[in-house]
């Protein structure tokens, strides 16, 4: 009698990436790679084009590279890329105690290195036939999620021997996950002090991408929301704002910098800041927010201000992202845990695992 063999399932984990080193020519590269993406600029390409080649990739090469200088780890090199390197290296661990199965479990850059395609081809090599894939993205938007999918769908268009794939769209209210920041945030306070005002900041989105139907702002709200009640903040106590536009066009609102220019001239005195859509650290979060954002709130008349860093691979973060892939692997494979109480999966269980 024939049985099936036993399925190997992968977990990848995909952030957006950065570039190799902090310099203007590598900085160009990784740039050229990610504002060519369709998803990421919407405008018509021959005018998208002339304006990336004639003024982007002109200009914002050498002003960006002076910002990874600032925030480039010594031993380890770009941030984001070390703190998923490290939360996948954590998850595969995490997940085969969790889990009666080989799970593998591997990372990749939606742009720049190392690739989505080089890590789909480890992941097969290694005999996954299962991929889960998980964009660290807790809210869904087309700009991000939507384009690791369509990349995904392009390696998959060369492969013969596909392994079977899903996706996780978003998980923006996700208990464990919104559990985790918030005691991340009370230990924060409990060793640095809780300022006078909690600024929950998300990256920012044109105004645009919401009026074509983007859930993105709803998303955040939720995720700041949940998250204030989980602290038991007051209204007052707390904010919503975006950061990181870029262009001339409306983007979400209310933005960051000018928020921290206002509450200076307020005299606000002390305030927090952290980013509930970043799962780790990167140049959005270790330079615009820590180093930009304080110069712009002193130099408003304000005092200072206290980045909150990201998750990253804290233990609480990993355990957030272990109950999250169960969720979506349940009944994948019939020697998943939820599966266990089923007639079928014993029998499986029995013959190809032995028991």
């Amino acid at each position: 009698m024939h049985y099936p063999h036993k399925q190997k399932i992968g977990v990848l984990l995909v952030n957006l990436g950065s570039p190799k080193e902090p310099t203007a020519g590598a900085v160009r590269r990784y740039l050229r790679q990610f504002l060519s993406d369709k998803r990421v600029v919407e405008l018509p390409r021959w005018l998208w084009w002339l304006v990336l080649n004639g003024i982007v990739l002109v200009v914002r090469p050498k002003k960006s590279a002076e910002a990874y200088r600032k925030i480039w780890m010594e031993q380890h090199g770009s941030p984001l890329i070390y703190h998923t390197q490290q939360q996948a290296e954590a998850l595969h661990e995490s997940l085969n105690d969790v889990l009666e199965n080989d799970v593998v479990v591997d990372y990749a850059m939606r742009y720049g290195e190392p690739s989505m395609a080089s890590a789909v081809e480890r992941l097969c090599e290694r005999g996954v036939d299962k991929l889960l894939v998980l964009p660290m993205y807790p809210q869904y938007s087309a700009t991000t999620t939507a384009s690791i999918v369509d990349e995904m769908g392009r390696i998959l268009s060369r492969m013969r021997n596909q392994p079977e794939v899903r996706y996780i769209k978003d998980y923006f209210d996700h208990e464990p996950y919104i559990a985790a920041m918030a005691a991340h945030i009370r230990e924060h306070w409990q060793t640095h002090g809780q300022s006078e005002c909690l600024l929950l900041s998300f990256h920012g989105l044109p105004q645009r991408c919401i009026n074509k139907g983007d859930p993105y702002r709803e998303q955040c709200e939720i995720t700041a929301r949940l998250l204030a009640d989980e602290l038991l903040l007051e209204d007052q106590q707390w904010q919503l704002v975006f950061q990181s536009r870029f262009g001339a066009e409306e983007w979400l609102q209310p933005y960051l910098d000018k928020t921290l220019e206002r509450m200076g001239g307020e005299g606000v005195n002390s305030v927090d800041v952290f980013c509930p859509g970043f799962a780790s650290d990167c140049l959005e979060t270790l330079e615009e927010i820590a180093i930009q954002g304080q110069e712009s709130f002193s130099e408003s008349g304000g005092g200072h201000l206290q980045y909150i860093p990201a998750l990253n691979a804290r233990d609480r973060h990993v355990e957030a992202l272990v109950e999250l892939c169960e969720r979506h692997l349940g009944g994948w494979g019939a020697y998943l845990p939820d599966d266990r109480g089923n007639p079928i999966s014993r029998l499986f269980n029995r013959v190809v695992g032995g028991e």
